[in-house]
């Protein structure tokens, strides 16, 4: 049987860092850079920091997780499941009568723009940022953005 994505959050796991970087991904970093390949649990206590009125970019997360493990970079790749992983178990948790979930809708795409890939979609995460008092426009025909979004961004640490 599949594991809930609750399951997947809070599975004990480490941090990894990688060092030397593999050839097939060393582009990713500066020449003799380390990454750190976080973890779901960790990436949901980034997002639970994102106060109300704030927002964060998968940027931001990945540059608190390298500022955080002394790493040049945090992979990209599995920031983003990660991400993923704590968003379902959000969707998961308020399935089952949950009220204070992690705000995985405070996360926009590196460039600003909504992510279609969340719990419920872009039609959700516009829901609730404009809920939270957000101004949430069209970019381009298919992709949302909040309005002045990189002046909105938490510190994350």
């Amino acid at each position: 049987m599949a594991m809930s994505a609750i399951e997947k959050l809070r599975k004990p796991q480490e941090a990894k860092i990688v060092h030397p970087m593999p050839a097939r991904v060393a582009h990713w970093a500066p020449p003799g850079g380390s990454m750190v390949i976080s973890t779901p649990s960790e990436i949901d206590e980034l997002v639970r920091a994102i106060p109300k009125g704030k927002l964060a970019t998968v940027n931001t997360l990945r540059d608190a997780l390298a500022r955080r493990h002394g790493t040049s970079i945090a992979c990209p790749v599995t920031t983003g499941i990660f991400l993923s992983i704590a968003a379902r178990a959000a969707a998961e948790i308020e399935e089952m009568g949950g009220k204070r979930v992690t705000p995985w809708w405070r996360v926009l795409k590196s460039d600003g723009t909504l992510n279609p890939k969340m719990p419920g979609g872009i039609a959700e995460q516009k829901k609730r940022l404009r809920d939270e008092g957000h101004s949430v426009v069209a970019k381009g025909k298919s992709s949302f953005t909040v309005t002045g979004f990189d002046t909105k961004l938490a510190r994350l640490g």
